[in-house]
C-alpha cells in the first residue's frame, strides 16, 4: 500500500452500536439509558420489519437500539471495544468491502462502563465502515461510482486495523 498518497489512507467513517432486546416495554429503556451512558450520545430505537408471529413480532415493533458515532468520538470508542475483546478479532469478520464488525459479550467488558443491576448481563455488536478520501462521490445526487482500484479490501483492512489499534487478527 503507497502511503505516500494522501487519497490512500483509510480512515473509520462511522461505527454502529447495536443492541437486540426482542420485545418492546421497560428493558428496552433500560439498553437506550445503557447506550446513553457508554457512548454519550443519543440512541435511536429500531423497529421491526417482518411478522414473526412465533416470536411474537410484527412490523413496527420496536425492539432494538442502535446509536452511530462518527469523528473522534468514534475512534476513542473503538480503542475501548477492542479493550473489551482483548485485541483479538477474527478474520472473517471482514468483509470484501472493508468494513469489519463484531461482537462484545457483555457490556461490563468495556473501560469505564460500571454494571448497572436494572439491566443486567447484555452484549452489543459493533459495525466499523472505513473510508478512504473520495468515497463522498457516490452519495451525491448524481450517483458516481468508486473506481475498482480505490476500493479498500479485505487485506488492506486487516493491515489497517493492525497498524493503528494493534488488533490482532487470527
Amino acid at each position: 500500500m503507497n502511503m505516500e498518497n494522501k487519497m490512500r489512507n483509510i480512515s473509520v467513517e462511522k461505527i454502529t452500536l447495536n443492541v437486540g432486546v426482542g420485545e418492546p416495554g421497560e428493558k428496552l429503556e433500560r439498553v437506550v439509558t445503557l447506550l446513553k451512558n457508554i457512548t454519550g450520545s443519543q440512541p435511536v430505537k429500531t423497529k421491526a420489519k417482518k411478522r414473526i408471529p412465533e416470536w411474537g413480532l410484527r412490523p413496527g415493533l420496536e425492539v432494538g437500539v442502535k446509536v452511530t458515532l462518527r469523528g473522534k468520538k468514534a475512534e476513542e470508542m473503538l480503542q475501548r471495544l477492542f479493550k473489551a475483546v482483548e485485541n483479538k478479532i477474527p478474520g472473517n469478520k471482514f468483509d470484501e468491502q472493508g468494513n469489519f464488525s463484531f461482537g462484545v459479550p457483555e457490556y461490563v467488558y468495556i473501560p469505564g462502563v460500571k454494571y448497572d443491576y436494572t439491566v443486567g448481563i447484555i452484549g452489543l455488536s459493533v459495525a466499523v465502515t472505513l473510508k478512504r478520501p473520495g468515497f463522498s462521490i457516490s452519495k451525491q445526487r448524481q450517483r458516481r461510482s468508486i473506481g475498482k482500484k480505490h476500493m479498500i479490501t479485505k487485506q488492506e483492512a486487516m493491515d489497517f486495523v493492525r497498524e493503528r489499534y494493534k488488533v490482532d487478527v487470527v
